[in-house]
């Protein structure tokens, strides 16, 4: 698949705060949100490169008193 599919991603969070990107014509799997960003396959893996920086899940980080 190319990123020739333009606006075709969308950045999907879950209740973790872990991020992945989806096929914006597809219907989002349980447990998954759209965070807001949408555009090509590499827009979307940029944008979670700027955003994700604590890559540790959400319950990890409250244990650990983050």
């Amino acid at each position: 698949m190319s990123d020739s599919h333009e606006a075709g991603y969308l950045v999907v969070r879950n209740h973790e705060e872990q991020y992945s990107i989806w096929r914006a014509d597809r219907e989002l799997p349980a447990g998954w949100s759209a965070e807001g960003t949408g555009g090509t396959r590499q827009q979307c893996l940029d944008h979670i490169d700027r955003v994700w920086t604590d890559m540790r899940p959400l319950s990890l980080r409250r244990a650990a008193g983050v």
